[in-house]
């Protein structure tokens, strides 16, 4: 007998890992539909049916997928927060079903573009709706490694694509392209058969039934603790309280271009830019082209482009599991200002192996190339898919991370559609445009980009509050650099990290104190509050 979430067998761990699978689902589909499409533009057959088009013709045939992506990461900004993260998934993976069939079963140009746009609309509303589900289900020491899995998991479908397209290389015939595409409607399926048995997360139910009564029953059989639980009704009473404070401008557009007090429009703007630049770090250059760039720019042939793509896809995996470590160990700041700096440099040394053109030089080539996809996946991969949903605040969480997911999906258009005819016309020179670019980047970055690992999203929202006291002693330990050219915010959040690291390390989080606070010293009570210390009356 089932309950009312669906799963009555189900519930901590289980439950949560259940979740995570669909929405790991998500992000697979996410890596698979970026990598199919390399191997599938450079095979004969699928030349043929399309008509021979043009370097231009074939980029944009490509890059049409990150407007639908754009559309749809629109329209679940448009509707998740009303339909829900659950029904939000199941939309998302029925268009990929229709697209994966339109574009496998497809006999001519126009059919291969629409499939290819309601392909991205699906994976709009995937990419926009799971990290939202994800972090509302998860406690908060759990985020960022959680999302670390879920991109891990885009690398493999990543990597998965690239050897289908590799294995179906020996196979004549259209079987060559439209297996791989339609092989991906596999896990749109999975999502269509398990989501449905899934609850919606406890914020979602709290917001929009007549009661919390669903939506704390679901948060005890997520943390797998009774209903009324201390735990369990203390983060239900967190939720309610966001809830109350976000009210007042839920479902509001203009909220997300206005102060409301706590920089909500500044940190919109940092959750968009920072996806935005993920793209102007020329990873797509690597992710849809890595066969043509070894076939047009090293002289490889396309059995060899293929395979030589595919341990590219197969070390790009790899080195992601180091970010489950460095995401929070790290932090997302120090990532991206250092990882910007070595992809800037990598990729003058790519220009220079391309530009020298022999045999040793394309070995280099190679090298760099596989050192490019490490120094992005440590540093641009998961952490900025985590990022925008820790500095948003809650009133314009999912409209905001939506929206950022579109600007990521329109800077990932704008670099695949320019790629081919770039590397025709320009050669080289390519790999220097996305070098300065990076460089730019990590100047950004350092000067306007607080960090947010280890402090909860309560903890994010104070660093935005004016708080003259705190500003002055921060200013007092940053150098002439820090002061002339940082926003307070960073320095500020560097102190709260620091603070919230050494309390972490202490065990301060975890000790409950059981003693009337009258019977406190002032002075002893002032340092417990510093600390973050609550007295229950």
């Amino acid at each position: 007998m089932t309950d009312r979430t669906g799963l009555s067998a189900l519930k901590g761990a289980p439950l949560v890992a259940s979740i995570t699978s669909v929405c790991a689902s998500s992000f697979l589909l996410f890596g698979y539909d970026q990598g199919v499409m390399s191997g599938v533009v450079i095979s004969e057959y699928w030349l043929e049916a399309m008509g021979h088009p043009s370097t231009v013709m074939t980029g944009t045939i490509t890059a049409l997928y990150d407007i639908g992506a754009v559309f749809g990461a629109i329209g679940a900004a448009l509707t998740v927060e009303r339909l829900g993260r659950k029904r939000g998934l199941l939309i998302g993976a029925a268009l990929i079903v229709i697209g994966a069939v339109l574009m496998g079963c497809c006999v001519e140009r126009i059919q291969m573009i629409v499939g290819r746009i309601v392909t991205g609309l699906g994976i709009g509303f995937l990419t926009s709706v799971a990290p939202v589900y994800q972090s509302e289900i998860c406690l908060p020491s759990q985020r960022g490694w959680h999302l670390s899995c879920q991109l891990s998991t885009m690398l493999f479908g990543l990597m998965l694509a690239y050897w289908v397209n590799y294995g179906f290389y020996f196979h004549p015939g259209a079987v060559q392209w439209r297996f791989p595409i339609l092989f991906q409607a596999v896990f749109a399926i999975y999502i269509l058969v398990v989501a449905p048995f899934l609850p919606d997360t406890p914020r979602w139910l709290m917001l929009h039934e007549a009661t919390p009564e669903k939506g704390t029953y679901v948060l005890s059989k997520l943390r797998d603790k009774p209903t009324d639980d201390q735990m369990v009704q203390k983060e239900k009473n967190e939720i309610l309280s966001a809830i109350n404070i976000e009210a007042e401008e839920e479902g509001s557009w203009k909220s997300l271009f206005s102060d409301g007090g706590c920089s909500a429009n500044k940190r919109f703007f940092l959750a968009v830019g920072i996806q935005f630049m993920q793209q102007t770090s020329g990873i797509n250059i690597v992710t849809y082209y890595a066969p043509t760039l070894l076939k047009s720019s090293l002289n490889m042939t396309q059995e060899r482009a293929l395979f030589v793509s595919c341990f590219l896809q197969v070390w790009y995996i790899i080195a992601s599991f180091l970010t489950w470590y460095m995401i929070d160990a790290v932090g997302r700041r120090r990532l991206y200002i250092s990882m910007s700096l070595g992809m800037c440099v990598v990729l003058i040394c790519e220009a220079v192996t391309v530009a020298a053109d022999n045999q040793r030089s394309a070995i280099a080539a190679v090298f760099f190339i596989f050192a490019f996809e490490a120094c992005f996946t440590w540093g641009w991969m998961a952490t900025v898919w985590v990022y925008p949903a820790e500095i948003l605040p809650l009133k314009i969480r999912s409209k905001g991370a939506a929206l950022a997911a579109a600007a990521d999906f329109l800077g990932n258009f704008l670099v695949v559609e320019i790629t081919p005819p770039a590397l025709e016309n320009i050669g080289y020179k390519t790999y220097i445009i996305f070098a300065v670019f990076n460089f730019v980047t990590a100047i950004i970055v350092w000067c306007f980009y607080p960090e947010t690992s280890y402090l909860n999203l309560e903890s994010v929202d104070l660093l935005f509050l004016p708080d003259e006291d705190r500003d002055q002693e921060i200013a007092s330990k940053e150098t002439f650099l820090q002061k002339s050219f940082q926003w307070s915010v960073v320095p500020r959040a560097r102190m709260a990290v620091n603070e919230a690291k050494a309390r972490q390390k202490a065990g301060l989080d975890l000790i409950a104190i059981d003693i009337e606070a009258d019977d406190i010293p002032d002075g002893l009570k002032k340092k417990l509050a510093s600390a973050h210390v609550e007295f229950r009356e």
